[in-house]
């Protein structure tokens, strides 16, 4: 034995050159047994990636999933509008200024104050799912604000005469009221809201973050009185006039600024409002709607998102926010809900808004094209969504129609009105009075947007709830006198679609009012 060798301890017996010689000899056979060829080892790495890619979709979805807040849906009211209202959706965008869960630090004030939103836009995506427009409502809009339920489970009384942001503080808690606010929309437009989606200044300013800032305009130099007109000097300048790229805390200052240009007004931050989402969603588009793109935005926003629980998981949000992809930023438009000054509060304009109520449930655009089509929702196309490209106001909808007065004849001659409008007529015949020198529309719970759309073809109608199920249509002496039909809204009213913006527009254009 050379000195300095170690022998190695034979193990199971067996001696030192039968084990050299197995060995080397099973070495070969396994050498022989792993080589594998090109194929098959590019296949066990595709099968190694998509196993990482599964467990990193998985673990991004759980972290969406962890992340996003919804709201309790048992504080929506009982009568609602139909599903099948409009052939489109409508999703309700609340801006909260809410300062919980740290939004103190971005909008100041007091973390236990109770939330307030400072915005709310309606945005309908047409069934073509190739147009889409935002509805904007001035905070002061003077609405009626239907029951809505207070924390302790008890609901309140309805309130006219009240502006629309109140809506949200009802029950005076710090997270706001959300389903009260989409309670109120329904309750003025007619439109089913399908979701609800609350921002609030953390989620904002995450947004703006990720996308690396965004464009906007201003058309003077702007100072901290400009921000908080409390202050006694002008302070500091914080902006300047012209194009900008703004995030974070600045893109937050520059969408609450209200004084110092134009009169100051509501009226005056909605067009910046709107003028800054249309920037955002071109740096959006502009990245691509690609889940590259979408997760980490995805994940800024759902930290300080509250969705309804149709929204509540991160495929839904996700789901939904791809199935906006092919609407164009020109077909993407922004418009203020008719309005007027009362005093210091801002009244609708009658029958501006309700034309402009008809023609989304209509699926009518800025131009009046008929962007219809069939209804997607999470099961499917609602199979009471009328498929056809030029289907009339009244598709899926009952009405029954009684002659309110002694002329003859004039429940038929409105029973044929309503069916070539698309109404199904399901009987004629004579009211209990004879009286009635206006048209009335009754409607039983549920039933108001259909008594809507209905009163849309009797001028000066009236509408009536009533405890019976159903449409009912008594035609006055007024109908009898003026038998035509009022014309059916084909396009948003003049008024709104002039003032109307385009995602797609200079973002210098239209910035303030007054």
């Amino acid at each position: 034995m050379v000195p300095g060798q170690q022998v190695t301890p034979a193990r199971h017996g067996g001696s030192a050159s039968s084990r050299s010689h197995g060995g080397r000899a099973r070495r070969g056979k396994a050498g022989t047994r792993r080589k594998r060829s090109p194929l098959r080892i590019a296949l066990l790495i595709a099968l190694a990636l998509l196993v990482l890619v599964a467990a990193g979709a998985g673990w991004v979805y759980l972290r969406l999933n962890g992340n996003i807040n919804t709201f309790d849906a048992g504080g929506l009211s009982d009568n609602r509008p139909p599903a099948d209202a409009s052939k489109g959706e409508n999703v309700l965008v609340i801006g909260s200024d809410a300062r919980t869960g740290g939004n103190t630090a971005l909008g100041g004030g007091d973390a236990n104050d109770i939330g307030r939103s400072d915005t709310a836009f309606l945005l309908h995506v047409y069934a073509d799912h190739k147009h889409a427009v935002a509805v904007s409502f001035p905070r002061d809009t003077l609405v009626t604000i239907p029951p809505c339920r207070l924390p302790d489970g008890s609901w309140t009384q309805t309130r006219t005469n009240t502006m629309i942001n109140e809506a949200y503080s009802v029950g005076l808690t710090a997270k706001g009221n959300p389903a009260c606010t989409q309670n109120t929309v329904e309750n003025l437009t007619g439109l089913r809201v399908d979701h609800t989606v609350v921002v609030d200044f953390k989620g904002f300013a995450a947004l703006t973050d990720v996308v690396g800032g965004v464009k906007v305009c201003l058309p003077k130099d702007l100072y901290q009185k400009d921000l908080n007109p409390k202050r006694a000097t002008r302070g500091k300048l914080i902006f300047t006039k012209g194009e900008q790229t703004v995030s974070g805390q600045k893109a937050l200052d520059y969408v609450r600024i209200r004084h110092g240009m134009g009169d100051g007004s509501d009226i005056g931050r909605i067009k910046r409002q709107q003028a800054f989402v249309a920037s955002l969603l071109k740096d959006v588009k502009s990245n691509g709607l690609t889940p590259t793109h979408l997760l980490p935005l995805a994940d800024a926003a759902t930290k300080s998102l509250t969705v309804d629980p149709g929204l509540g998981s991160a495929d839904k949000l996700i789901s939904f926010a791809m199935s906006l992809k092919n609407i164009d930023l020109h077909n993407t438009k922004f418009v203020t809900v008719p309005w007027r000054y009362q005093g210091a509060r801002v009244a609708l304009v009658q029958p501006d808004t309700d034309q402009l109520w008809a023609a989304l449930k209509a699926d009518r655009t800025i131009d009046g094209k008929d962007a219809g089509g069939k209804k997607q929702t999470d099961a499917g196309p609602s199979p009471s969504a009328s498929p056809s490209p030029d289907a009339t106001i009244g598709a899926g909808l009952r009405v029954s129609v009684y002659n309110g007065t002694t002329v003859p004849g004039l429940a038929a001659g409105a029973a044929r009105t309503l069916t070539a409008h698309g109404f199904t007529v399901t009987g004629t015949t004579t009211a209990r009075s004879q009286d009635h020198t206006t048209t009335r529309v009754e409607y039983g719970p549920g039933q108001k947007s259909a008594a809507e759309t209905a009163a849309l073809l009797f001028p000066g109608a009236e509408l009536a709830p009533v405890t019976a199920p159903g449409v009912s249509v008594v035609v006055g002496q007024a109908y009898a006198d003026h038998p035509s039909a009022a014309p059916v809204p084909t396009a948003i009213p003049s008024r709104v679609a002039d003032d109307a913006r385009s995602a797609d527009d200079d973002p210098c254009s239209n910035l303030s009012y007054g």
